[in-house]
């Protein structure tokens, strides 16, 4: 399995460059799960270019997101997942500074099946996420954000985990 998620990580390096002139932002986060093992995260942001429900409150918008995450505890020095999720944002309607709430479900692979005293179950995990944050004029964006993983019960085990993390995006 570490060699297969290698192979796919060379790959997404090697195809990187023509990704990112598509993409719309680059994402940084740092967090922590209830077991204190730190997460880093590095993603791509695609936006889908198209708003819903456009209002003086607000309007609903989205972006495809792409990340690599690096978790690091006592017990889990290198393990590492990629993850894809479509995210739902409503931001709302102001001058510079804007308001939004973010929800995505999505799907990743981890490295292992074990993350501290989690047992995941298998490699294959669904990503599901909620978020707050602001986002200034010229897109730049900050927010605090709650990521839990799971694998929906399709092994017995299936602890799961959660990571809370701030986050930093950078728009392209």
């Amino acid at each position: 399995m570490t060699r297969l998620f290698c192979l796919a990580a060379i790959a997404a390096t090697l195809i990187g460059h023509s990704i990112t002139t598509q993409a719309a932002g680059v994402e940084f986060a740092i967090g922590q799960t209830g077991e204190s093992t730190m997460t880093y995260r590095l993603g791509l942001q695609f936006d889908w270019g198209k708003s819903w429900w456009e209002s003086d409150v607000g309007r609903l918008t989205g972006y495809w997101s792409g990340a690599y995450t690096y978790w690091k505890g006592d017990k889990t020095a290198g393990d590492n997942s990629l993850s894809f999720s479509p995210v739902l944002v409503y931001e709302f309607s102001s001058e510079d500074v804007k308001p939004y709430i973010e929800l995505g479900v999505g799907v990743a692979v981890f490295s292992g099946t074990e993350i501290e005293n989690n047992d995941l179950g298998s490699a294959f995990q669904f990503e599901d996420r909620v978020g707050v944050g602001l986002r200034f004029a010229g897109g730049h964006e900050f927010g605090i954000r709650a990521t839990h993983y799971s694998n929906a019960g399709i092994t017995s085990d299936n602890d799961g985990i959660e990571s809370y993390a701030l986050h930093y995006s950078l728009p392209l």
